[in-house]
């Protein structure tokens, strides 16, 4: 079943680095107010792995790089490192604003964009599908770059909000297999910081922006995306 969530009102994303010290300050903090995504068993991060595509241009890469306020990237992601639950994803950006459209799909067709082929999606019902399939025969959109990290992630009923904890960011450099438990994986990170990120629809509740009253988060336009590919030439 598809979620798509491109007609909805756009949501809010705020970045930070933090270091890890005042990470773990905070989440003693968060603790008291909101509740652990029901994904954290036991209180522990969970992994997430995406594989990013981009098109002949890299433009999601260079419209990142570039400031451009509007803009597009299509990922598959997966959970704990697991076939179980895939999901193809469009995150669209408009300045501090996020639209997402996600569909479930199966290992099967999941392969089949990896390997960069798009036959039958144009007849697809879904429209992120569609989309796909417009953006691989038109843009030659492939697999870019893998990313993964560990997430422990924060919720609160209050304007949606959820705050994340996105730790130990990891590349697999010139790998695309998604589902491989032996890829290798570096850091692209080059100092000691890990990534915050706060969500939320129309406002930051106030009793929760408190919490973060002290942090000295540097606040940037983090793209995860844009950090895996640092050590690819483009």
């Amino acid at each position: 079943m598809e979620i798509d969530r491109a007609a909805l009102p756009a949501r809010h994303e705020l970045k930070y680095y933090i270091n890890p010290a005042e990470l773990e300050a905070l989440k003693r903090r968060l603790l008291a107010v909101m509740r652990l995504d029901r994904h954290c068993a036991q209180g522990r991060p969970y992994n997430v792995r995406s594989l990013y595509f981009d098109d002949a241009f890299d433009s999601a890469y260079y419209d990142k790089v570039d400031g451009v306020m509007a803009r597009d990237k299509y990922r598959l992601r997966i959970y704990n490192r697991s076939d179980a639950v895939i999901f193809l994803e469009r995150k669209r950006k408009l300045g501090d604003l996020i639209q997402k459209s996600s569909l479930r799909i199966t290992r099967r067709l999941a392969e089949q964009l990896i390997s960069g082929d798009p036959r039958g999606l144009y007849r697809a019902e879904a429209p992120l599908l569609r989309e796909m399939y417009a953006a691989m025969r038109t843009g030659a959109m492939r697999p870019a770059v893998l990313v993964e990290y560990d997430r422990l992630a924060f919720v609160h009923p209050a304007e949606t909000t959820r705050i994340t904890f996105d730790t130990r960011l990891r590349t697999g450099l010139s790998s695309h297999a998604l589902f491989s438990p032996d890829v290798a994986l570096v850091t692209p990170a080059d100092r000691d910081v890990e990534i915050l990120e706060v969500k939320f629809d129309a406002y930051f509740p106030s009793h929760i922006r408190a919490l973060l009253t002290g942090i000295t988060g540097e606040r940037c336009a983090i793209s995860k995306y844009v950090m895996c590919r640092r050590y690819q030439p483009l």
